[in-house]
């Protein structure tokens, strides 16, 4: 049987991290993976979390299993972490959640789930988007097509053309939308572009999954989750992928939500129990471990007003790392206009080269990235960021 197998290509950031590992050279700089890193280059556990874990170490009696749906305070809370505890599809019901492994788990639910409900479903995703959605929605046998969303050229939003895309949709679509710190652009919708996005939702039907991996790394976790709870209160379908891995610093614990929005609270309940049919025909029951962890933390003032301090220090540091490779690569003498860099959001932003420089900070230089010129602002520090500015200027 295994002898017709022919080996697949590796997974280009995955294959990038290899790469990095066997690199002998002690100032290489790693811009693949997008996990956050401190000033130090390390990804540490967060101290509320530590808190949490010794909680639930005193505290759990069991490692019996829960359900498919995982831990009901869990999906209660995260939640309202996303959706805002007094939202109108909070108060109404509307809203059914369930535990997964991670947001790629929430978005593979997601996918069976649009599979179940319209076989012949059309996914949009970005121009570009992250590589592994549109693995995960063909994976699920569903067809995948593009909307504008980014000008490579001018490092600007294609706002105008995806608006203009979007309504010519209708209730056989799927559209998928970044909540806030798009992967890989760091380019992110305004309030007022969201709004816009809403009202064409509305008039044409189409149901918007939203990817929110990311709350609280661009603005904040309010101002992060502002078209998550625009578009929740003006439609009767949507769906929200949500995962733990970066604001809580969970990343190998996988946990996640996948929640869907109906009509009403009757409607949302016969959506959960297909849901939950694709859970257990899938992984059958999420981990609870680091579900429990977050759960700790969100139930606790004080854990969550910890959280909150940590995460704000996360996203200030990742701020501060754009403006300061604008500034370093400036200083370089470049001319070339870099300040895109420190007007977007989140851990990720393209730097605008081609694949062939690209190739030549990883070979020069031992600058790593991927090859459409993602980089990972949280591998940029102190120590490695004026290398790093001179070997662009370099390439340039």
């Amino acid at each position: 049987m295994f002898n017709a197998l022919n080996p697949m290509p590796a997974d280009p950031i995955l294959g990038l991290m290899a790469q990095f590992r066997e690199d002998p050279r002690t100032d290489k700089v790693d811009l693949g993976v997008g996990v956050y890193k401190d000033p130090e280059g390390h990804t540490p556990i967060l101290a509320c979390v530590k808190t949490a874990e010794r909680i639930r170490t005193e505290t759990e009696t069991t490692k019996v299993y829960i359900s498919p749906a995982g831990s009901p305070e869990f999906n209660r809370l995260i939640c309202e972490l996303a959706f805002g505890a007094d939202h109108s599809a909070v108060l109404s019901n509307r809203i059914r959640s369930v535990s997964t492994p991670g947001g790629t788990g929430s978005l593979r639910v997601a996918a069976d789930f649009i599979k179940r409900c319209n076989p012949d479903a059309v996914v949009w995703v970005s121009d570009p988007t992250w590589a592994n959605h549109l693995s995960i929605f063909k994976a699920a046998g569903l067809e995948v097509n593009h909307y504008p969303y980014y000008d490579t050229e001018n490092n600007a939003l294609r706002f105008d053309a995806m608006l203009d895309k979007l309504k010519t949709l209708g209730k056989n679509d799927v559209v998928l939308l970044h909540a806030c710190c798009h992967n890989p652009t760091g380019e992110d919708l305004t309030p007022a572009q969201w709004d816009q996005v809403v009202a064409v939702a509305q008039e044409r039907g189409f149901t918007p999954l939203l990817d929110m991996a990311y709350q609280g790394f661009g603005e904040s976790l309010e101002q992060d989750a502002y078209g998550v709870r625009k578009m929740a209160a003006a439609v009767d379908a949507m769906l929200l992928c949500d995962s733990c891995s970066k604001n809580f610093g969970l990343y190998r614990e996988r946990i996640g939500a996948c929640a869907v929005v109906a009509k009403d609270s009757n409607a949302a309940t016969v959506a959960q129990s297909v849901m939950l049919h694709v859970v257990r025909s899938n992984y059958s029951m999420p981990p609870a471990h680091g579900a429990a962890l977050v759960e700790t933390i969100l139930a606790s003032q004080e854990l969550t007003a910890q959280w909150h301090d940590e995460l704000k220090v996360m996203r200030d540091r990742i701020n501060g790392n754009r403006a300061m490779l604008v500034e370093r690569i400036k200083a370089q003498g470049v001319t070339r206009d870099f300040s895109f860099i420190a007007r977007q959001k989140g851990m990720f932003s393209f730097l605008g080269i081609s694949p062939e420089q690209v190739a030549l900070l990883k070979s020069e230089h031992g600058v790593y990235m991927v090859d459409s010129s993602r980089m990972s602002i949280a591998g940029i520090t102190e120590a490695n960021v004026d290398y790093l500015a001179a070997a662009i200027a370099k390439v340039l």
